[in-house]
């Protein structure tokens, strides 16, 4: 590959310049793809991606599916969501070396044109093979150390940003923005992510939550007869559906409410109470909690509905969510909003992984980057998991990205073997010997 060789000068503060240049050569600035590599081979995840995903060449390709799906979903884990970074990266020797190819001597990997085909050969039913690979994958993690007796199901929306004319894209009124509406769907007390349904950007938060949640729970229950499930999703989704939905199906849930005035009236002796206590305590932040037997006008019965009183310095403030749950009407509340750990989820998924650029003009080219940035979420989580395995501090993933995969290295192709020279100086290290005695390589 030939690269630019024109050198950079820099005044120093050593009284000599520096002259910088892109004429490195065989140099990785991802010493850590080896780690990738080895969550991976650990999770089998990208040849089962590979396997739902239609080929749609007429000849056999350089590349294998397995090796493009491999190739995309790393790119994505260290930081290169873009297509466009495969023109340079496709020859990174360590990149090679991890999808299969000699870092030297081999085959450059793929380009962006094919990338584009890749996720445009997609259709809903590949699309729906590819979400059920995930939804394997967490039932196998999550049983790893045996059956779970309660599994806690979160459910969220998020916002997608349009990227042009594209199929699905609609201006969506609470976010005041042409958008996808994505549903996530996490486990909430370990932070795996099940799935990800790419929704139309005029989708209202509720839409394809029973479905989803149905064919969840038919294949949670065929692996664990015996789990508990439980449903925690904001206000997005509460329609009367899901209620029913999860009490004739024996879900336990709590579900954000939407406020109005029925509601706000119940809040009104407690919300006197807080003021009370508030002036007494020289305007100290004080919340209560409550609760009712309520029905609105579209249920077809009562429900036990909790809400939340608290004083503010920058005035009171009430929450409502109903409920299946039966302890007081404060530890309910506590539970609910312990789903503020869920937009951490979001947050590792989106901002460090950048699951927001759905850039492909096809609807379902759209829902396959989607799925494959929740690939690389898990590659990434794994990863987590093998260092919290060694009780080392919990990292969000660009954290982890920068500490354990952007490395800089030099690799050498030799008859037999290949060597990557670490640089000296990167703070890394033991993070790499925790992983390292984690899969007993010490």
């Amino acid at each position: 590959m030939s690269q630019s060789t024109t050198a950079l000068a820099f005044g120093t503060r050593a009284a000599v310049p520096l002259l910088a240049a892109f004429d490195g050569g065989r140099l990785t600035s991802d010493g850590g793809l080896p780690w990738l590599a080895e969550a991976d081979t650990a999770l089998t995840l990208c040849a089962s991606l590979a396997r739902c995903i239609p080929d749609w060449r007429r000849r056999r390709g350089q590349h294998s599916l397995e090796t493009l799906v491999r190739q995309r979903v790393f790119q994505i884990a260290c930081g290169y969501e873009d297509q466009n970074d495969a023109t340079t990266l496709r020859h990174d020797p360590l990149l090679k070396l991890v999808c299969g190819r000699l870092p030297d001597s081999g085959l450059g990997l793929a380009s962006q044109p094919t990338f584009s085909r890749l996720e445009n050969a997609v259709d809903r039913h590949s699309a729906e093979r590819l979400a059920a690979v995930l939804v394997d994958l967490y039932v196998r993690e999550r049983g790893r150390t045996g059956a779970p007796r309660h599994v806690l199901i979160d459910v969220d929306g998020t916002a997608d940003p349009a990227h042009g004319e594209q199929e699905g894209v609609a201006y969506h009124g609470f976010y005041r923005q042409h958008m996808y509406h994505p549903l996530l769907v996490f486990d909430g007390d370990t932070g795996q992510l099940i799935t990800a349904v790419l929704r139309p950007g005029n989708a209202h938060g509720s839409r394809f939550v029973v479905l989803v949640l149905r064919r969840l729970v038919r294949r949670l229950r065929q692996t664990w007869p015996d789990v508990a499930l439980e449903l925690r999703a904001d206000s997005g989704c509460a329609v009367p559906r899901l209620y029913a939905w999860c009490e004739a199906n024996g879900l336990g849930y709590t579900v954000g409410l939407i406020p109005n005035p029925r509601l706000e009236a119940l809040t009104a002796p407690l919300l006197a109470d807080v003021h009370a206590q508030s002036a007494a305590q020289d305007g100290a932040k004080v919340r209560l909690a409550g609760d009712a037997i309520y029905r609105a006008g579209s249920w077809p019965r009562a429900r036990r509905v909790v809400y939340k009183a608290e004083a503010l310095a920058k005035g009171p403030n009430t929450r409502f969510v109903v409920t299946s749950r039966r302890e007081d009407a404060l530890a309910v509340y506590d539970f609910y909003i312990d789903r503020g750990q869920a937009e951490n989820f979001i947050k590792d998924y989106k901002n460090a992984l950048a699951a927001d650029r759905l850039s492909d003009h096809r609807f379902f080219a759209n829902q396959c980057r989607l799925l494959l940035h929740a690939a690389a979420y898990w590659l990434l989580d794994t990863l987590r998991r093998w260092l919290a395995a060694s009780e080392t501090a919990r990292y969000q993933f660009d954290t982890l990205r920068l500490r354990l995969l952007k490395v800089g290295g030099r690799v050498w192709e030799f008859a037999g073997w290949v060597r990557l020279a670490l640089a000296s100086s990167h703070p890394a290290q033991p993070l790499w010997e925790q992983l390292a005695a984690h899969l007993g390589r010490s």
